[in-house]
């Protein structure tokens, strides 16, 4: 690791895109010069486009993916090598596609949304644990890449092969095919299938739709360090109700899919948890308990592989049991058992040790998420942070030098920090090793000298650099990226939207509400200027950050809009307190907060308090509804981007987190619902929804359409043919975004 102190030398100059010439970049400095069309073109603004950044297990390679410069979403992969501090392309996506174009599964499609992937090539790719080769899933089919080597190709098969992964110790390849677990022997190729019994209803080794798209959980199996054994979940998804969905797509025809959706208060999966020894294929099942109907949360097993720490998340999700079991499935025992009035925040923080039988784990029983260290029998939880902040990831765990690595929020809601604290209990050893004022996501490996920093604040566009674990000084950037003269968006500064941060209280009169407002350029004294609320509004969002956002707000700032970003009460990174007021009143608060915020606004002098709008896409595309129809005094203008519209039209794990269930007592979902407000529908409203979305379906626009025109309410809509709940491609989010900014600016 320490010789990566001199190893990232011109590796910056050589990544920046140089294609814009200097006359371009010197003539086209105004306002008005970025378009719709270039903000989602390539190259990237945001400068060069890289995703999956890692350290090499042996420290001696930062790989990455970088997409083409003609396309920045098309992605390959590449590596900066330490020893002799080149980088190199190490795999062209086009070059092993042949010219073809990628075809991917519906299954896999489904994956990718579930994930909010919207890249195309290479994806994703992984390890071995000693550095010496690379994994990687192209168009089905699985590679391995020796390092210094070629790329083999693994499968073949006209099946697609998905959730890939090298197993602890380099031996086996095993990915999913057709619902089944199987490994390959990296050496002899050889291929064993190790589950048995999949069909239509029956998937071994898949995360269910409810864990992808709810949980946070991607994956349905788990090496044990050993390679002796793979846990992995069967599913039953025969209980899961059938919903025919019709995708309208643009040829003109209409595909039906049948898919089973858990929506609100119907039957999730069954689910079970099987431990398959590699040797012989022998499966035994671990005892979840007595109640069949629960999320199977998170799986880790122990570092010396003799058992497994299992999370087990029953239905109302406020509580959290994790179970300690053998590996052979057996004595399952209850380590820690977390419990809540409001609802459980599932997180990846549970870290076991490898010099003793302690984990860590993080808990929101004080309030605001921490860190603790736990007895391996889990009699003992000491917390290691303390306060009324939040952490947020842990990064590493030295245990030789006696540190934990983490990043959160303790100096503010606004920046995202790396820190440390010892191992041993001692909250006051806290100690801030980030140093830049911005957000920081960091990557962490190894021996733990050195971190990756992928960093950016509102003017400094993301970079990646390599610094002292200790200090968090500066040993050398990989990517730099500065705004100079070969920078996209150099070009585009003269015309720069600049962003202003602060707080504003909260419809409540006590709560302080992070904001951030983005105002348009060389403002003229005396003007007043239409305003629009941009945020999402929902649990889970953390809008207001002091980072790089390159985004439609900008392109709407620069035509004369004063943009407004709020985060209400109900997001997240602020505690539970902050969160609660959301449980069993989807609707209420957060309205309440955003009418806060317009007001806020009113009273700018540079804004015409009569010209406010408001926009949204999922939980957001909720929450622009309910201003329109809540707050028609307050919002002329509003788009609303896939919809819920009716909770019960959701599903199960998102929805009655919560609101509980449909049939509890009251009027929750009701109360919940925007069809209880439409008649207050006095302002512009276009509604806009894709016709294949299979997260927010059509129904729930197709309902609102319904009711608005029985009751003669006018709106406009646009619909998409094909588009599920993301817009990936450029041609439809540039006729998106600037259908989006003609409305605005015809109407507000």
């Amino acid at each position: 690791m320490r010789s990566l102190s001199a190893a990232c030398l011109m590796i910056a100059l050589w990544l920046l895109d140089a294609s814009m010439n200097e006359t371009t970049a010197e003539t086209s400095n105004n306002p008005d010069s970025l378009t719709v069309a270039r903000l989602v073109g390539s190259p990237s603004l945001d400068g060069v486009s890289l995703s999956g950044v890692k350290l090499s297990p042996d420290g001696q390679r930062i790989t990455f993916l970088k997409g083409k410069e003609g396309n920045f979403r098309q992605q390959d992969l590449w590596e900066f090598n330490v020893a002799d501090r080149t980088t190199r392309l190490l795999v062209d996506s086009d070059v092993l596609l042949g010219g073809r174009q990628e075809q991917l599964s519906e299954e896999e499609k489904a994956r990718r949304e579930r994930q909010r992937i919207r890249g195309t090539g290479i994806i994703e790719y992984y390890w071995n644990d000693s550095g010496s080769a690379l994994l990687f899933p192209l168009n089905g089919d699985l590679y391995y890449l020796p390092i210094g080597g070629d790329p083999t190709r693994l499968t073949q098969s006209e099946a697609f092969e998905t959730d890939v992964k090298v197993s602890p110790k380099g031996t086996y390849v095993s990915f999913i095919r057709e619902r089944e677990l199987y490994v390959v022997e990296i050496a002899t190729g050889r291929e064993t299938r190790l589950t048995r019994g999949a069909s239509d209803t029956i998937a071994n080794g898949v995360a269910e739709f409810i864990a992808q798209e709810e949980l946070d959980r991607d994956t349905g199996y788990w090496w044990a360090p050993d390679e002796s054994a793979i846990a992995f979940t069967r599913t039953d998804e025969s209980p899961v109700g059938i919903l025919n969905r019709y995708e309208l797509n643009a040829d003109g025809s209409v595909t039906t899919r049948q898919q089973r959706y858990p929506a609100a208060g119907t039957d999730n999966v069954l689910i079970q948890l099987g431990v398959v020894r590699v040797s012989d294929g022998q499966t035994h099942w671990v005892d979840l308990g007595d109640d069949a109907d629960i999320y199977l949360a998170r799986v880790n097993w122990l570092t010396d592989s003799s058992g497994l720490i299992v999370q087990r998340l029953p239905r109302d999700q406020q509580s959290l049991d994790l179970l300690r079991v053998d590996a052979d499935g057996g004595n399952p025992a209850l380590l820690v058992r977390e419990q809540t009035e409001v609802w459980i925040n599932l997180h990846h923080n549970l870290k076991t040790l490898q010099s003793t039988s302690d984990f860590l784990w993080t808990s929101e029983r004080s309030g605001f998420s921490h860190i603790y260290r736990v007895s391996a029998d889990g009699n003992s939880v000491t917390p290691l942070t303390s306060g009324e902040w939040v952490v947020s990831e842990i990064s590493h765990v030295d245990e030789e030098r006696g540190w934990v690595y983490f990043t959160g929020f303790r100096d503010s809601t606004l920046e995202k920090h790396l820190y440390r604290v010892r191992l041993k209990p001692d909250p006051s050893s806290v100690e801030k090793i980030s140093r830049e004022a911005g957000w920081h996501e960091v990557e962490m490996g190894g021996s733990g000298e050195v971190f990756l920093d992928r960093f950016s604040a509102p003017r400094i566009p993301p970079q990646l650099s390599v610094r002292n674990a200790d200090t968090g000084e500066l040993i050398d950037y990989v990517v730099e990226n500065p705004l100079n003269r070969s920078h996209p968006y150099f070009a585009y500064l003269g015309g720069h939207a600049p962003s202003e941060f602060g707080q504003l209280e909260a419809a409540d009169g006590e709560t302080p509400l992070d904001y951030q407002l983005i105002l348009p350029p060389e403002m003229e004294p005396g003007r007043r200027y239409p305003a629009i609320l941009a945020p999402y509004g929902g649990p889970h969002g953390h809008r207001v950050r002091r980072d790089w956002s390159m985004d439609f707000n900008q392109v709407l700032a620069r035509n004369g809009f004063v943009v407004l970003v709020v985060d209400n009460r109900g997001s997240y990174n602020r505690g539970v307190a902050f969160e609660a007021p959301i449980k069993n009143a989807m609707g209420g608060v957060e309205v309440d907060d955003q009418v806060a915020a317009g007001r806020f606004l009113q009273e700018l002098p540079y804004v015409d308090p009569e010209r406010i709008g408001f926009h949204g896409w999922s939980y957001g595309g909720y929450m622009a509804l309910l201003m329109l129809f809540k707050a028609p005094e307050l919002i002329k203008v509003g788009i609303s981007g896939a919809p819920v519209t009716d909770w019960r039209l959701y599903d199960t794990g998102y929805t009655e987190r919560y609101l509980g269930m449909p049939d509890a007592p009251g009027e929750v979902y009701d109360k919940s619902s925007v069809f209880r407000y439409v008649d207050g529908l006095q302002g512009k409203l276009l509604l806009i929804h894709g016709m294949a979305d299979d997260n927010v379906f059509f129904d729930n626009s197709v309902k609102l359409m319904g009711l608005l025109q029985a009751k003669g309410a006018e709106f406009d809509l646009m619909t998409y043919p094909g588009q599920k709940h993301g817009f990936r491609t450029e041609p439809i989010r540039r006729h998106l975004y600037e259908l989006m900014l003609g409305y605005f600016q015809e109407h507000l």
